[in-house]
């Protein structure tokens, strides 16, 4: 059940009907949103559901447990450690098993040359993000930041509430559990902002994300493909915005699914092609991952507390690791030092005031400079191999016998997306608001045929079903 189909449509219209009806009586209105998140993610492949299941219980047990002991008192530190470990042990060994397990035994094979069991299983739906949140609340109760819940209902549903399960955004507990225990409320504004929200959702992934993905980004990147210098040059600003559309898109309808139903949940996305330095990018993309790494991995690491080597050092780490919670593959880990290392110069440069064009004309240049890094990374993110990568890179300098300038006749809705994508994108974030905000206040039956022409324009379109990026995460 994928955001942009109608099954989800029908889905979200039954939920959002039966929630209202309920939404005075708090256990009767969570244990139906419990109920149909569980059912929503059982719509991938219900044997899936256990672990869910078992990520829930053996968080909603340690947090217990953690909550009964004083984190000053010396006596129950070695106790507290134990229970911290097992909740690292339990998701992160999951996490391990169904996405790991296959990548580490291909490569401990081919180095020391002996044969290691295989398992045949597929990459459960949304694994990494919800073993991630529940580890944030583990960590948190361990802290003594956050007191743990008695309420089993609310806390299964903290991990499955359906709008942000399968990608995101990654919730943090003390958010966003207290908004189970207050009565919700909902006015047009919030109505409307909501559907706005899903509507700039579907429009992001299927008309600029589907489209630029099947006519643009695969030719360029498929094997053996003979594409000339600027067709590559295309195709990686082609991908640039096809994830980014497809990320922000299931976002935005994430949050807007959320907002119908009295919900808030954080922003993901801040316009990061915008972004002037490497750092700045950082936060602006993918929000909630890049600050549960921070809190929970580089923080912890020292941070920048240690000195500036230490400091490069712990950079590193936090990037590769979060190259490695994207996937499996050298290609991952390579786009993560990719990040890492132009962190720590950013870091470097920084620390040593060295100079920099000021003004207007130097922010253009850290942004242009920037996005160019970041669309390098991006042909590592997306091919599947590091020798895929190398070989579009090497297309993008050395286009052969053809001309550099040789491009192919593109469907014109190439052209469409990608000026709708760059040209929203790059819109002055007060103008987009406003221009919301106005939408916000059309009469009723303006907003009615405004959805007929959007769901028309998707039907008529027609594009080919390209999966959310991120559901292989």
């Amino acid at each position: 059940m994928t955001f942009n189909s109608s099954t989800y449509g029908w889905f979200l219209v039954l939920v959002f009907s039966l929630f209202w009806l309920l939404h005075k009586r708090r256990e009767a209105r969570n244990g139906l949103l419990l109920i149909a998140s569980w059912s929503f993610y059982a719509a991938w492949d219900w044997r899936y559901l256990s672990l869910i299941l078992f990520s829930t219980l053996l968080d909603y047990i340690v947090g217990l447990q953690l909550g009964g002991s004083d984190p000053a008192d010396p006596d129950k530190k070695r106790k507290r450690r134990v229970l911290l470990t097992m909740s690292l042990v339990g998701n992160l060994g999951m996490l391990a098993v169904f996405k790991y397990y296959g990548f580490f035994t291909t490569e401990l094979q081919a180095l020391l040359g002996i044969q290691i069991p295989r398992l045949d299983i597929l990459l459960p739906v949304g694994i990494s993000f919800y073993t991630f949140q529940t580890l944030s609340y583990t960590i948190d109760v361990y802290w003594g930041k956050l007191k743990p819940t008695r309420d089993l209902a609310e806390f299964a549903l903290f991990v499955a509430f359906f709008p942000q399960l399968v990608a995101g955004p990654i919730v943090r507990a003390s958010e966003f559990m207290p908004q189970f225990e207050r009565e919700p409320w909902l006015d047009r504004h919030r109505l409307l902002y909501g559907m706005s929200r899903i509507m700039d959702g579907l429009v992001k992934k299927v008309v600029i994300a589907d489209v630029l993905a099947i006519y643009l980004v695969e030719p360029v990147f498929a094997e053996g493909s003979t594409a000339s210098g600027l067709y590559v040059l295309l195709g990686i600003y082609g991908y640039a915005m096809q994830i980014y559309c497809d990320f922000s898109g299931y976002s935005d309808i994430a949050i807007g699914s959320a907002r119908i139903l009295g919900f808030y949940i954080p922003e993901n996305f801040k316009v990061p092609y915008t972004a002037r330095s490497i750092q700045d990018f950082w936060h602006r993309w993918h929000i909630s991952l890049s600050s549960w790494l921070r809190d929970y991995l580089y923080i912890p690491l020292g941070g920048n507390q240690k000195g500036p080597v230490r400091t490069y050092i712990n950079l590193g780490i936090t990037m590769l690791l979060g190259g490695l919670w994207h996937g499996a593959g050298w290609n991952f880990i390579v786009w993560g030092g990719m990040h890492g290392s132009w962190l720590a110069l950013n870091r470097f440069w920084d620390r040593r005031k060295l100079p920099w064009f000021g003004g207007l004309f130097g922010r253009l240049i850290g942004t242009f400079l920037t996005f160019q890094l970041v669309c390098l990374a991006w042909v590592f993110f997306r091919s599947k191999t590091s020798t895929q990568a190398m070989d579009v890179l090497h297309r993008l300098t050395h286009p052969g016998d053809q001309a550099w300038s040789l491009l192919p006749e593109l469907n014109s809705w190439v052209w469409v997306a990608l000026i709708l994508g760059y040209g929203t994108h790059f819109l002055p974030g007060r103008l987009k608001e406003g221009l919301r905000e106005h939408a916000i206040q059309m009469p009723a039956f303006l907003w009615g045929m405004l959805w007929v022409l959007v769901i028309g324009l998707l039907a008529w379109l027609a594009v080919e079903k390209v999966p959310f990026i991120y559901f292989q995460f």
